[in-house]
């Protein structure tokens, strides 16, 4: 498989190779190239049938597409990162060449891209009416709704239909989950806090199991946040591979992501993610970053002692719907149903009976349920 590619930036530069999403071409970099042009030399390449590749129309994986890359590298150490299936592409070739890959960057990607159905389902679609007939759905997917973007959607128009679904049908197989923790490469996650495409608990996968790996969330992104926030993307990007030093532990913002996931779980915060507006953006980071990280994660006392805090503070104030949440997550936390009892028989001294009448009536129903769905 050949893939077209293109250099730029000094020839006596560490080398650089970045690989574009689907339906795009290497021009979806071109907001980064000028800065990273400076002390990097940049190869980037297009996927099969998109931009100057010629077109494949079935028979290859995501690890073919690896070595496709790896076959446009010369023998010398480098870095590499991809945007979406270009960072699974880079990903792969972490794992596969782990002693010559120096620096990773995995923009808006993800080590398993769902279930296969949707894949297998959109590479039928464009087999039968063209990659024209996914326009509606990728500018909701691209891009925030009031970004423009035209100039990457002008892009689909030359990318080969055969080509396409078959890069399709290679994500559907794609899983790298469980080999995560065999990078050795610097790795840098970016990810768009309003991607539907790789939503950030998948961000989050990447960065807690590739050892040592930073996140940094775009706020106001969408999939293709490098082309939508530049200049945040660029100054992640530049900043992680001049450092020598490994990346920073994993910051504030997404330990308090992760925390929130353990304790509330992934069904209410995907809920409450999908329902995030630019109106109410800084507030959800806000109690992410220091509710969920800057007191959830204290050492000062365990998960369990502080769902009794948090059970007893929200009886006294009569935050009950925030009451019934923390049930469930006083059960994800460690503590028994007796002991929960006991915490709201507490408040019923300290906070008043009438406020314990209420909170008892909240979690009697709230258990109900959790029963009923078969927990």
């Amino acid at each position: 498989m050949k893939l077209h590619h293109r250099i730029d930036g000094p020839s006596d530069a560490p080398l650089l190779v970045l690989g574009p999403s689907l339906g795009t071409t290497m021009e979806v970099w071109e907001p980064q190239l000028p800065a990273l042009t400076d002390s990097w030399r940049v190869l980037r390449y297009d996927l099969p049938g998109h931009g100057g590749s010629p077109a494949v129309a079935a028979g290859f994986t995501i690890d073919d597409l690896a070595r496709a890359v790896l076959d446009l590298v010369e023998p010398e150490r480098f870095a590499v990162g991809g945007i979406s299936v270009g960072g699974a592409i880079a990903t792969t070739i972490a794992t596969r060449a782990r002693h010559r890959v120096r620096k990773l960057v995995l923009c808006c990607t993800s080590a398993r891209f769902g279930e296969p159905g949707p894949w297998l389902g959109r590479a039928a679609l464009v087999r039968g009416k063209g990659v024209a007939a996914l326009v509606p759905t990728l500018k909701a997917r691209w891009f925030t709704p009031d970004f423009e973007g035209q100039w990457v959607f002008d892009q689909l128009v030359g990318v080969d239909a055969k080509s396409y679904a078959a890069c399709c049908e290679a994500i559907a197989a794609f899983d790298l989950t469980r080999r995560l923790g065999e990078i050795t490469a610097h790795t840098l996650v970016i990810a768009g806090a309003q991607d539907p495409a790789t939503p950030l608990d998948q961000a989050l996968t990447l960065a807690n199991s590739i050892p040592g790996a930073s996140l940094t969330v775009v706020p106001r992104a969408s999939h293709l946040a490098n082309v939508e926030r530049p200049k945040a993307v660029t100054a992640a990007i530049v900043g992680h591979l001049s450092g020598d030093q490994p990346p920073p532990a994993e910051d504030g913002l997404a330990a308090g992501m992760r925390t929130r996931r353990e304790v509330l779980g992934d069904a209410h915060v995907d809920r409450a993610v999908a329902a995030t507006t630019d109106f109410t953006q800084d507030f959800q980071e806000l109690i992410t970053r220091y509710a969920w990280n800057e007191i959830w994660n204290r050492p000062g006392l365990d998960r369990r002692t502080r769902s009794c805090v948090t059970l007893t503070a929200l009886v006294a104030r009569g935050h009950l719907d925030e009451l019934a949440m923390h049930v469930r997550a006083a059960l994800r936390n460690g503590l028994t149903r007796d002991e929960i009892k006991e915490v709201l028989l507490q408040t019923a001294v300290y906070c008043g009976v009438p406020a314990a009448n209420a909170a008892f009536a909240v979690a009697r129903r709230t258990l109900a349920e959790i029963d009923a769905e078969g927990r």
